[in-house]
């Protein structure tokens, strides 16, 4: 079965730290870009971060630059979204994806495969 697999999601407090993770089952990430995706409450969808599979550049949004980082770790066909310095703006539904393009996107249409999602609050 082809699936992502979310988790690592929950109540953090502002200022602090969270690592997301995504297990990919039925493919093998390494041939894939991997994207992560966030929705909050009444807004769109929208990409937070994405590595190319060709050169493995990274991009950010411009909203978590310097504070998330993306990695994947292909021995273990997984993909993790490292989240720093949590602001309540962040709180959200968070969505790995994965693309055989190869290439990153913000659009979602170029996504050939998503998890289930996992949900981030930020709040004190």
């Amino acid at each position: 079965q082809v699936q992502l697999v979310e988790s690592g999601g929950g109540l953090v407090q502002p200022g602090d730290s969270r690592r997301l993770s995504c297990v990919a089952s039925g493919f093998t990430l390494d041939y894939l870009a991997i994207a992560w995706f966030r929705q909050a409450p009444g807004k769109e969808r929208e990409g937070v971060s994405c590595i190319n599979k060709s050169d493995g550049s990274t991009y950010y949004a411009d909203s978590v630059k310097g504070r998330f980082t993306i990695s994947r770790d292909n021995t273990k066909n997984t993909m993790y979204l490292q989240m720093n310095s949590l602001k309540p703006d962040d709180t959200a539904v968070y969505y790995c994806a994965a693309t055989v393009r190869g290439f990153c996107s913000w659009l979602l249409r170029s996504y050939d495969y998503w998890g289930q999602g996992t949900q981030v609050t930020v709040s004190s």
